[in-house]
C-alpha cells in the first residue's frame, strides 16, 4: 500500500487494513479495467454514447451491485430457514435523473422459489431492504476525492 493510501486511510480514523481496495485503470477510449481482489471487470460506454460497449457502464455496475447484494442477502435468509434457493432470481430496472445526473429510481423484483405466507414475505422483504449496498445508499459514506499528479 502506498504512503498516500495509508495516510488517506488513517485520515478517516481507521487503520489502513480496514479499507477495501478497488483499482481502476484506463485501457482506451471510454474503457477501464476495474480490479477487485483477484477479479477484473471491464467498464465502458455504449457505442451510441461514444464507447465501444465492451462492458457495462459504471452506472449499470452500480445498479447491479445493489441487485446482487439483495440476491445474496435473500438467498442467505432462505437457506438459513431451510427454504429452497434454486431458481431465486433478481430483476432490476432503473431510471436516470438529471440535475445532477444520477440514478433516480430503482425497482427490484425478487422471484422467490416456492410459496410463502405474508409473515415470511415481510421478513424476506426486510432482509432485502437492509443489504449492505442498500444501507450504504440510505446512510451514504463520506467520500473524499484526491487528485494526484504523476511526473
Amino acid at each position: 500500500m502506498t504512503a498516500e493510501v495509508t495516510r488517506a486511510a488513517t485520515d478517516f480514523g481507521r487503520a489502513a487494513t480496514d479499507f477495501g481496495r478497488v483499482e481502476i485503470s484506463h485501457v482506451t477510449g471510454d474503457r477501464f479495467t476495474v480490479r477487485i481482489r483477484d477479479h477484473a471487470v471491464t467498464v465502458d460506454q455504449p457505442k451510441d454514447a461514444g464507447g465501444e460497449d465492451t462492458g457495462p457502464t459504471p452506472t449499470e455496475l452500480f445498479v447491479a451491485s445493489l441487485a446482487g447484494c439483495v440476491g445474496f442477502y435473500v438467498r442467505r435468509a432462505l437457506a438459513r430457514r431451510g427454504h429452497p434457493t434454486d431458481g431465486l432470481a433478481v430483476t432490476t430496472t432503473y431510471r436516470m435523473g438529471t440535475n445532477p445526473a444520477r440514478v433516480a429510481e430503482v425497482r427490484i423484483t425478487v422471484a422467490l422459489p416456492g410459496d410463502y405466507d405474508a409473515d415470511t414475505l415481510a421478513r424476506l422483504r426486510a432482509v432485502a431492504e437492509h443489504c449492505t449496498v442498500h444501507n450504504s445508499l440510505r446512510i451514504p459514506p463520506s467520500i473524499e476525492v484526491e487528485l494526484a499528479t504523476t511526473p
